[in-house]
C-alpha cells in the first residue's frame, strides 16, 4: 500500500502515517520526519503509566481522588468537567468526557511514588519502548509530541504486548462501567459511549473516526491536532497517523476512508 498517495489528498501541510500488523510489527510507514503534538493520544500513554504503578502496588483503581475513584477517572466516568473541578453529576452516571480527570490520575500516581509524573511516564513507558523521540511538554491529558515511529511503536505495543504487562493493556482496552452514554468529542452523543480505563472502545459507535470495518473490539484515541491511533485486535492490524493540521471534518471524512484500505491490505 503506498501511504504517500494515500494521504497526498488530505488538506493538510504535512503527515506521517504508519502500519502496524501483529505478526509483522511495523509493516510500512510514509514519515515526513517531523515531531508533532500528539495531543489527546497522549491519554493512552498516561493511563498505560498509571496502570502500570496499579499492578506494581504502589497505587489502586479502587482509590478515592477527587470526586470519585481512580477507575472512574481513567474511563471519562467521574462526572468531572472537561477542565475543571467542577462535577455534571455523580460517578458512573454519564460518560463526561474529561481532561481534568486524567491529569488528576497522573498526578495520584506523582504524590504517591514521590516522584513527578514525567519521570514515571519515562520510566514505565517511554524508555520499555524505546519511545526516545517523544516527551512530555504539557498537561498529562494532552502535552507529548513525537514522532511516527515512536507512536508505532506504541501502538505495536498495545496490538502484541511484549514488553508491557499485558493485564495493563487489557485494563486500558477492555469497557469499563458499561451502559453509560456521553458525547463524544467531534462525534456527538453515543448511546452508549464505551471506554476503557485510558481508550476509547469503537463498540457499535456511528458516526465514527475509525471505518465501518474496524470491528467493535477496535480501541484507541485521537488528538485535536489532528492525531489518530487505533488497534484492532480481531483483525490483527493497527494505523497511526500524525499532521500539522488540528481535527475537523476533514479528518472525519478522510481517516475512515483511509482505515477501509488499510484493513482491506492488511487485515486478517
Amino acid at each position: 500500500m503506498d501511504l504517500a498517495a494515500a494521504v497526498k489528498d488530505w488538506p493538510v501541510g504535512s503527515a506521517s502515517v504508519a502500519v502496524i500488523t501483529a505478526e509483522g510489527g511495523i509493516v510500512d510507514v510514509h514519515d515526513d520526519g517531523r515531531s508533532y503534538p500528539w495531543a489527546s493520544i497522549t491519554k493512552v500513554a498516561t493511563a498505560l503509566t498509571v496502570l502500570d504503578g496499579c499492578l506494581e502496588g504502589v497505587i489502586s483503581l479502587d482509590d478515592e481522588v477527587g470526586p470519585a475513584t481512580l477507575a472512574h477517572l481513567l474511563s471519562h466516568a467521574s462526572g468531572l468537567k472537561v477542565d475543571s473541578d467542577e462535577t455534571m453529576g455523580p460517578p458512573q452516571r454519564r460518560r463526561i468526557y474529561s481532561n481534568r480527570g486524567i491529569n488528576l490520575a497522573a498526578e495520584h500516581l506523582a504524590a504517591a511514588t514521590g516522584t513527578p509524573f514525567t519521570e514515571q511516564l519515562r520510566e514505565r513507558l517511554l524508555d520499555l519502548l524505546d519511545m526516545n523521540d517523544t516527551r512530555l511538554e504539557g498537561p498529562p491529558a494532552h502535552g507529548m509530541v513525537g514522532t511516527i515511529g515512536n507512536l508505532a511503536a506504541l501502538a505495536a505495543e498495545l496490538l502484541n504486548p511484549t514488553l508491557l504487562m499485558p493485564q495493563t493493556v487489557a485494563w486500558a482496552s477492555t469497557l469499563a462501567f458499561p451502559g453509560l452514554d456521553g458525547v463524544l468529542p467531534g462525534f456527538g452523543t453515543q448511546k452508549p459511549n464505551d471506554w476503557g480505563l485510558g481508550c476509547e472502545i469503537r463498540a457499535n459507535k456511528s458516526p465514527h473516526w475509525t471505518a465501518p470495518e474496524n470491528s467493535p473490539a477496535t480501541f484507541g484515541h485521537f488528538g485535536q491536532s489532528g492525531s489518530f491511533c487505533w488497534v484492532d485486535p480481531q483483525a490483527g492490524v493497527a494505523c497511526v497517523s500524525l499532521c500539522d493540521t488540528p481535527f475537523g471534518d476533514w479528518a472525519a471524512q478522510a481517516w475512515p476512508m483511509l482505515s477501509t484500505a488499510v484493513l482491506a491490505e492488511y487485515g486478517g
